[in-house]
């Protein structure tokens, strides 16, 4: 199976280089194509694959196609690959907010899913939702959720909605954890602890609550309340949080995620 990664960003070589790596494809079966030539230079040196500035090269040869470029660079992306299709070719889009019916129109093509991966797929511990057309077999659907594993978790969703809902949680929420752990190591930085110390003490502390989550059946509540004795330190904390509405404002900006991948979606019609 011949792929083609358009965009040789973070993800197209994330997955590029995931695909080697798990031998699910071959650097003699790999393509990336890549508009800019200090970008096509660097990925060339990297030996994931042959790299092409230009679709004529390259379109063709390809069984599935990667669409891994922004949702505001569509238009003129698929005005210029559409007379290159066939129909039998499957895509595979990570662009934000984009439609499977936009990018069927657009291409005039049948056969596309669409998925939203998160940055830990650079380091394996990603996660993707995906769904696709009716067009797209089961064979084709199994082959890209392999494709899809090597970077972390995947999974399938019958509708739609649930691809942009999964933009604002999956998609985006690694940054708000980020948001998180840097404003507790600026706390930690405010209490007296060096920037090492810090870093090391947050960091930590998360990595070790989500393996704790992890490990067991407790929901999120059970664990907060075996955490937060009465009138102890962590229930002091909590109460701030929830006198600052930390909970609202949180599940506020996902929506806003959300809101704004589905204004992304009608941009690019």
């Amino acid at each position: 199976m011949k792929i083609l990664i358009i965009g040789g960003g973070n993800m197209g070589l994330t997955y590029a280089q995931s695909f080697i790596r798990a031998q699910i494809s071959s650097k003699e079966d790999m393509m990336i194509l890549e508009k800019s030539p200090e970008r096509a230079d660097e990925l060339a040196k990297k030996d994931i694959g042959t790299v092409y500035g230009e679709p004529d090269d390259c379109l063709q040869k390809a069984d599935l196609i990667i669409l891994a470029v922004k949702p505001q660079d569509t238009a003129v992306l698929f005005e210029k690959l559409r007379p290159m299709v066939h129909p039998q070719q499957v895509f595979l889009s990570i662009m934000a907010g984009v439609k499977i019916t936009t990018i069927c129109e657009s291409l005039g093509v049948s056969k596309v899913i669409r998925a939203m991966p998160n940055l830990p797929a650079q380091i394996g511990q990603g996660m993707t939702a995906f769904t696709s057309s009716d067009e797209v077999t089961r064979i084709e659907l199994v082959m890209v959720q392999n494709l899809l594993s090597t970077t972390g978790k995947a999974v399938y969703v019958e509708k739609e909605h649930f691809i942009d809902a999964s933009t604002a949680i999956s998609g985006s929420g690694p940054a708000y954890v980020w948001f998180f752990m840097d404003a507790m190591m600026d706390a930690a930085r405010n209490m007296g602890f060096s920037n090492s110390e810090s870093e090391l003490l947050v960091s930590q502390t998360f990595l070790g609550a989500v393996e704790l989550y992890m490990a067991t059946n407790f929901s999120c509540e059970e664990w907060i309340r075996r955490v937060a004795s009465r009138g102890g330190t962590t229930e002091a904390a909590l109460k701030s949080f929830s006198e600052s509405n930390l909970r609202k404002d949180i599940m506020n900006g996902a929506f806003a995620a959300l809101n704004r991948a589905e204004e992304l979606g009608k941009d690019a019609k």
